[in-house]
C-alpha cells in the first residue's frame, strides 16, 4: 500500500489463514487497509484438485448418487489424508503450526465443506462459497475428548525440531454437521505424516437395508480417491457363482474423466493461478469461510495447554496411535485402510 502497489492488484494469501481466529481477523485488517475483499484470493490448492472438482460433478449433476447424499442412508462418512514423508525439512514450518493446522482446518475442513453442502444455486463463485460457508456455521463444537493428536516416533529428531518438542504430526476426529441433512452422521477425519501409504479419500458408508434379507449384509461403500487422476470404487454385494445362495462382496471402479482427456487435467495451483489471473474467485476461500473454520477448531487451540502437548507416540510407517482407531469404535465404525 506504501508503494503504491495494491491499486487493482489481486492478493494470494497462503494457509493457514492466521494462527487462529484472532490473528486471522488481524490478517484480514490488515488486507482490507489496502484493498478489498474482492481482491484477495485465500488459496487452497486442495480445492483446486480436479477430484474435489469431480466430487461436486458427481453430487449434483447424478440424481441416483444426490438422492443418497443424506442422513437417511449415510451412516457414516471419513475424510482421510495420511502421508508417507516426514518433515522433508520443514521441522520450523511444523513447530510453529503443526498437523491440526497445517491440515485440519484448512485441507480437510474445505474438503468436508464440499462433501456436506447444501446444493448451490448455481456453481458461480458466491453460490458455491455461500454452500460451503454455512457448513461451517452449522459444526457442532469439536468435543476435546474426539481429537486424538500423535507424534511418530523420531520427529524430534529432524532438523529444528525441539529436543522436548509437543507438535502434533497427526490428528483424527470425530465432527459433526448439525443440518437437516446430517445431523446426527459422524464425520471422520484423519491425517498424519510418516504413515503407510499417500492417500486422499471420501467414503461415504451407507446404511444396511431393512429388513435385511440376507445375514449379516456387508456394507455399502462409496470410496472417492482425490488424487490427481480421481476414480470412484463402490462396494456392493453380489452373489458367488455356483450352487447355494451365497453372497459375495463386489467392488466395482471406474475413473471419473474419460481418458481421452486426461491430458487436460492441470495441477492444483496451475488452475488456482489461472483463476486469480482470470478474476474468478469461485475456488477460493471467503472471509466468513474462514472465521467460521477457525471459530470450530479454536476451542481446540484454546485448550492445548490441557491435553495437547503430549501428543501419543506412533512408529512411524504405522496407522497411528491406537487412540486413533478407539476414536471409531465407539459407533461400531473402522478406518478404511488400504492394508
Amino acid at each position: 500500500g506504501r508503494q503504491g502497489l495494491a491499486e487493482e492488484a489481486r492478493f494470494i494469501v497462503e494457509k493457514p489463514f492466521g494462527t487462529d481466529l484472532e490473528s486471522s481477523r488481524e490478517l484480514d485488517q490488515a488486507l482490507k487497509a489496502v484493498t478489498d475483499e474482492d481482491h484477495v484470493y485465500r488459496i487452497d490448492h486442495f480445492l483446486g484438485k480436479e477430484a474435489v472438482r469431480t466430487l461436486m460433478a458427481l453430487r449434483f449433476a447424478n440424481g441416483v448418487i444426490e438422492s443418497l447424499w443424506n442422513r437417511e442412508h449415510v451412516e457414516s462418512v471419513q475424510i482421510d489424508v495420511p502421508e508417507q514423508l516426514g518433515m522433508e525439512g520443514r521441522g520450523s514450518f511444523y513447530e510453529k503450526t503443526g498437523c491440526f493446522r497445517d491440515m485440519v482446518s484448512t485441507h480437510l475442513c474445505q474438503v468436508l465443506g464440499v462433501v456436506a453442502m447444501e446444493p448451490p444455486s448455481g456453481m458461480g463463485a458466491r453460490s458455491l462459497r455461500d454452500a460451503k460457508s454455512a457448513v461451517f456455521e452449522a459444526m457442532r463444537p469439536l468435543d476435546p475428548a474426539r481429537v486424538v493428536f500423535g507424534q511418530y516416533d523420531g520427529y524430534r529428531d529432524e532438523e529444528d525440531v525441539a529436543d522436548d518438542s509437543g507438535v502434533e504430526t497427526y490428528v483424527a476426529l470425530e465432527a459433526f454437521v448439525d443440518t437437516p441433512r446430517w445431523e446426527g452422521v459422524p464425520f471422520y477425519l484423519r491425517t498424519g505424516k510418516a504413515m503407510p501409504v499417500d492417500r486422499r479419500a471420501v467414503t461415504l458408508t451407507f446404511r444396511d437395508p431393512a429388513p435385511a434379507t440376507f445375514s449379516d449384509p456387508r456394507p455399502n461403500r462409496l470410496v472417492l480417491d482425490l488424487t490427481d487422476s480421481p476414480n470412484a470404487a463402490f462396494d456392493v454385494t453380489g452373489m458367488r457363482p455356483g450352487p447355494g445362495l451365497t453372497p459375495q462382496q463386489l467392488t466395482v471402479t471406474t475413473g471419473v474423466a474419460a481418458p481421452n482427456l486426461e491430458s487436460d487435467a492441470m495441477a492444483a495451483y496451475e488452475r488456482l493461478l489461472l483463476d486469480v489471473i482470470e478474476g474468478d474467485a469461485t475456488l477460493f476461500m471467503r472471509r466468513d469461510e474462514i472465521e467460521a473454520a477457525w471459530r470450530w477448531v479454536d476451542p481446540i487451540i484454546e485448550g492445548w495447554g490441557d491435553f495437547y502437548r503430549s501428543p501419543k507416540p506412533y512408529a512411524a510407517g504405522s496407522w497411528g496411535p491406537d487412540a486413533g482407531d478407539s476414536l471409531l469404535e465407539r459407533l461400531g465404525h473402522s478406518w478404511l485402510d488400504p492394508r
